[in-house]
């Protein structure tokens, strides 16, 4: 026996999300400072609580992003970076188009980023109308721990608050 699955149930799914925001974490909670976007993420979802918005968190980059982003209007990802001279603490707001690397959303085991927007796109596929990036500038991602380094802890409430103005702002611009 064939299960069937109705395309209207489909097409109301897809209608209904397409007026969400997706918030989503990025990260892998047991590795030190990497783990900033999911626990932001998490602590978000008890302040921002609203039924246009989903919260999600995961470990992934590259292709995967695509499964988890369908069918969203605004897509807000958190992720920790890690630049050069980069200062621990430091909250970067980006678009796709002045995008470089975070750490999870680029991966050298699978395509870029951007290569997977645009492959999204070229599939025809429910891409989000808006997609921002919402990085924290960390320093050890390779250290098993559930907690973060002191210098991240220390700056964790500033780093909150400024993730959640941020946030906010979006939020507030991308109005349906």
């Amino acid at each position: 026996m064939l299960l069937k699955v109705s395309t209207d149930v489909l097409t109301f799914k897809k209608s209904a999300m397409k007026n969400k925001i997706l918030i989503h974490g990025i990260g892998n909670e047991i590795l030190t400072d990497d783990g900033i976007g999911p626990k932001l993420v998490k602590r978000l979802k008890d302040t921002l609580s609203r039924k246009d918005i989903d919260f999600e968190t995961a470990f992934l980059g590259g292709l995967e992003v695509l499964e988890y982003i369908q069918g969203y209007q605004t897509v807000i990802f958190i992720d920790a970076i890690r630049t050069r001279e980069g200062i621990p603490g430091t909250v970067y707001s980006l678009s796709p188009e002045n995008f470089n690397k975070t750490i999870h959303l680029s991966s050298i085991h699978d395509v870029s980023f951007l290569t997977a927007l645009d492959l999204g796109k070229k599939l025809g596929l429910d891409m989000p109308e808006f997609i921002h990036i919402i990085a924290i500038e960390i320093i050890e991602d390779r250290i098993f721990d559930d907690n973060f380094t002191p210098q991240i802890q220390g700056k964790y409430e500033a780093i909150y608050n400024e993730v959640k103005v941020i946030i906010e702002k979006l939020i507030t611009e991308s109005v349906f």
